[in-house]
Parts: C-alpha cells; structure tokens; sequence
C-alpha cells in the first residue's frame, strides 16, 4: 500500500510503541514486578502482553505468577508504569514529524489501550499531546482492542467512514482492532517476534517510503476542521520532551 495512489481522508494512531516509546516503561513495570516475586520477565511473556488492556494484562500476569489477586495486580501495574512513563517516555523516532505533517492536512486521532491517565500522561511527554482532534482510551469504549469498538468510534469523532482512514499500529491485537472495524493499517512492529497482518509494514516512522507517500497525500476535506481544532488548542510542532 505504501506507495499507491490511495491515500486516507483521517489518520488513527496508536500510541504505546507506536508514537510513544512506552512498551519500553510497561517492560520495565512487567519486569519489575517479575524479580521481585522470584520470577525472570521473558520475550514469550512480553509477546502474550503487549497492545493488550491494562486488565487483560493483569488477568495474564496473574496467572503466570499464580496469584489470584488480579485486581490488586492492576492497580500495582498501573501505578508502576505512571512511575516510569512520567519519568521515562519520549517520543518514537519521526513521531513528531509525521504527527505535524498529518495534523496539517487532515484530522488525526489516537485510539489507545491504555487507561485515560496512562495515555494523559503519555502525551505529555511527547511535545505534540495538541495536534489531535480526538484521543480515545481502552475504557471509554465499550470494549478495548482487538475488539474493533475503540476504531470505529475515532473515526466516528473524526467524522470519516473507516474504508476512508488509515491506522498506524504496532501489535496484532491493534492491527486486528483496526482491520475489523474496516481502517487500512500500515504496521511499525514492535516485537521482530510479532508481525502484524497489514496492508503496509514499515521498519519506523522514518522510513523514507512512507514520508513519499504522505507527501503525494491531498489534502483532506475535513482538512479545514482540524486546523480550526488545533488553532483553537494552540498546537505547535515541538521537540518531544526528553
């Protein structure tokens, strides 16, 4: 797909490995909670967890540690990852650029698994938390990823039919979401043991390919509503935060 003549009318990003280098914070999070029950954090239990809901992860942590308390499990994880995320995050390689380029052309989204306060705080760190029309977390749809809920409501707020978006994921479990709620999907893979089924795969946000593509992309006919969206939030491109 990169490279042809069809080009989208609305982009949906995912955000945790993604945009945002956080599946790094959540791996840090995992492991820590591994080591200090005795246990070592490895590459089949990252595979099993990631692109996943907080709750899905818990639920999966729980039974890997053989302990029952999921819920307590959730709120540990949770509040691991705040800690690493509000100290650690930054942006993924040639995530501002193409969010500054698209954010001028078309409405843009994220459509994440993570929590509202996972993905606040996230953003914040990215110097760009401005540039979107609409940014979704797992719990403000009815069901998180794979389940297609959370894409098609972003194209919903973005006023555009799914066959008319693309989505930019990371994981087989966002790639699914996306494809069954009818987006095109370009995959930037996380894991080189998890590639994603998609229409277009791409080594980073940097590959030159896709920079031509997006270049060759007319402008949106929702393209003046974003621009009133981002004037009004006083979004300017920016070095995403160290």
């Amino acid at each position: 797909m990169v490279g042809d003549t069809w080009s989208p009318r609305a982009v949906v990003f995912d955000c945790d490995g993604l945009l945002m280098d956080t599946e790094a914070c959540w791996t840090t999070a995992e492991t820590a909670m591994f080591a200090e029950r005795g246990l070592s954090f490895t590459p089949a239990h990252k595979a099993a967890l990631i692109g996943r809901s907080l709750a899905h992860n818990a639920a999966t942590i729980s039974k890997l540690l053989g302990d029952p308390a999921a819920g307590a499990l959730e709120q540990e994880l949770l509040e691991r990852v705040l800690d690493v995320v509000a100290r650690e995050a930054r942006a993924m390689p040639g995530a501002a650029e193409i969010v500054a380029r698209l954010a001028a052309t078309m409405p843009i989204a994220v459509a994440s698994n993570a929590p509202r306060a996972l993905l606040d705080a996230a953003l914040a760190r990215s110097g760009f938390a401005k540039a979107f029309t609409a940014t979704l977390a797992a719990e403000e749809v009815a069901a998180p990823k794979p389940h297609p809920a959370i894409y098609l409501a972003a194209c919903q707020r973005l006023h555009c039919d799914p066959v008319g978006a693309l989505a930019f994921e990371d994981s087989e479990t966002g790639a699914r979401a996306a494809r069954s709620a009818g987006l095109r999907v370009v995959c930037v893979p996380t894991l080189d043991i998890e590639i994603p089924a998609a229409d277009a795969h791409v080594d980073s946000l940097l590959d030159q390919r896709l920079a031509r593509w997006i270049e060759e992309w007319p402008p949106s006919p929702q393209a003046s509503s974003a621009a009133d969206i981002m004037g009004g939030a006083g979004f300017e491109p920016a070095t995403p935060s160290l």
